[in-house]
């Protein structure tokens, strides 16, 4: 495979654990730089930060940004750390994300014990973490790769090739569990802005892609009994590796200089592409175009394209967790006692 993402730099927020650290530790194996913007690194990060805090211990450097997502002025130093380190980024991954915490939940209103979100305020932290930081970062990488473009720097990357920003949405783009209205929320606005930014490609080279995954075995789960309760492992569920999701990211961001991506299609009306066609509402396989606004759904050993329109929705081993109507009656059962909210 070419190492087609070898001397770029890629900024990857929420690196430091689940899906994003998945994704610098193979963009570092293909020999492109990362700068890790997170809180904090959880230990197998803070291992990957040290092999490849040098030249002389590895082609590829990461260099860790402390970053609060939530702060404008810490986005914009990640771009300059990335010009002071590498002299630039190619790509960009705004892919840290919340799943409903109790610190910022629709169901834990501001002013409630569990909510940090104060009632005085009109933010809630969830939003700010995983749709208007996507957003800003998007927003400060164009006006970046644009720059670079106009004052070339000493990066070893070379404009005019594609630019990237690789979003991390989720099926929870199409689905709507109970649980999590804010997350779901944010999910479909992911989605939207990339589509919306998918012009931008043909035009000026920046291709704005983002992945769907399901059920993703990561911290974010693991760590979160509330979380870890909705997946029925006897009933059936099963967990999508990060390491999958992010073998997905990297095609989408020129790993391979590959322009199409093998999918499995069904037999939805509109569903687009190349190659085998679905039989009998089966599921076939083809390929699609790697182009801005596409979105592709990660399950279980599958990739499938989420369309715009008429599109068949999540489903397959990977994307289900099977007691999910318990929590949504527990939710329903408390809205009934009266006390909600007051």
């Amino acid at each position: 495979m070419p190492m087609s993402l070898a001397g770029k730099t890629a900024i990857v927020t929420g690196a430091g654990s689940g899906i994003n650290l998945a994704f610098t530790r193979l963009l570092l194996r293909r020999q492109c730089n990362v700068v890790v913007a997170d809180l904090a690194l959880r230990p197998e990060a803070e291992e990957v930060v040290a092999a490849h805090a040098s030249p002389s211990r590895s082609p590829a450097r990461a260099v860790f940004q402390k970053t609060d997502v939530r702060e404008w002025p810490q986005l914009e130093r990640m771009f300059r750390t990335a010009t002071k380190q590498f002299g630039g980024a190619d790509i960009v991954c705004p892919g840290a994300g919340v799943y409903e915490p109790p610190f910022s939940s629709f169901w834990h209103p501001p002013g409630s014990s569990a909510s940090h979100d104060r009632p005085d305020s009109d933010r809630y932290a969830l939003l700010d973490i995983n749709l208007t930081h996507p957003i800003r970062t998007t927003q400060l990488a164009i006006a970046h790769f644009l720059s670079e473009r106009r004052h070339p720097s000493s990066s070893t990357s070379s404009p005019p090739s594609t630019n990237h920003v690789v979003h991390i949405s989720s099926i929870a783009g199409q689905v709507t569990p109970l649980l999590a209205p804010l997350y779901n929320a944010s999910k479909h606005g992911i989605s939207g802005f990339v589509r919306t930014l998918a012009p931008l490609d043909r035009h000026h080279g920046i291709r704005v892609t983002a992945v769907a995954p399901g059920v993703i075995d990561t911290p974010l789960w693991r760590d979160n009994p509330e979380k870890l309760r909705l997946v029925d492992e006897a009933g059936g569920d099963q967990w999508v590796s990060a390491e999958e999701v992010a073998e997905v990211m990297g095609v989408l961001v020129g790993d391979g200089g590959r322009d199409e991506i093998e999918v499995v299609k069904d037999s939805a009306p509109g569903a687009e592409g190349t190659g085998s066609s679905s039989i009998d509402g089966q599921e076939g396989k083809g390929m699609v175009k790697i182009e801005g606004g596409l979105i592709l759904e990660i399950g279980k050993g599958r990739v499938r394209k989420v369309e715009q329109f008429n599109d068949a929705g999540p489903k397959g081993v990977g994307n289900t967790v099977g007691n999910m109507p318990l929590v949504d009656g527990e939710i329903l059962d408390m809205l009934g006692s009266g006390t909600w909210g007051v």
